[in-house]
């Protein structure tokens, strides 16, 4: 039982706090693209994101996985993030430090989110079999994954100027 579910249902769980932490990540990132903010779909985005790590800290386990390495290294940048955003409010190098912490958080949700998608969805698994995925076709997926990521955030860098909250 973790925190009053049974395994399955904390599973679960944890899978829909990461689909919505991916989704308004997501919608997050293409606003920076035309300097949006979006401060309640940021929030959520933050918020669910950190819940992810969180929540994948707490299952069960052994030895330390590459799976908990990430989520440490997701909540060090997600920190980084909520105060380049809330307590710096993106002034001055907090911008840049804002964009690339939070997209390198979402890209560390998506990457993990794909290992997911080959190890549990039959048709993918039986593309790669194995755990960790063994396969080109799962290499080429997690690569075109990262060059998409380093463009969009790329392009975020150059492009995320919004206009100052109000004091």
């Amino acid at each position: 039982m973790l925190l009053g579910l049974s395994l399955e249902n904390f599973t679960l769980l944890h899978v829909i706090i990461s689909l919505v932490a991916i989704a308004s990540g997501l919608v997050v990132m293409f606003g920076m693209l035309s300097s949006q903010r979006m401060p309640t779909l940021t929030g959520i985005f933050l918020l669910t994101t950190i819940l992810t790590s969180v929540t994948g800290l707490m299952f069960p386990f052994t030895e330390l996985l590459p799976s908990h390495v990430l989520s440490i290294i997701s909540l060090v940048l997600l920190a980084v993030a909520c105060v380049a955003l809330y307590g710096r409010h993106l002034a001055g190098v907090w911008r840049p430090v804002y964009v690339v912490t939070a997209l390198v958080s979402l890209y560390l949700n998506v990457f993990v989110g794909v290992i997911q998608s080959f190890l549990k969805i039959p048709v993918l698994h039986a593309l790669a079999p194995g755990n960790p995925p063994n396969a080109t076709i799962f290499a080429i997926t997690q690569g075109i994954v990262l060059l998409l990521f380093a463009v969009a955030i790329f392009s975020v860098w150059r492009r995320f100027r919004p206009i100052p909250l109000s004091a």
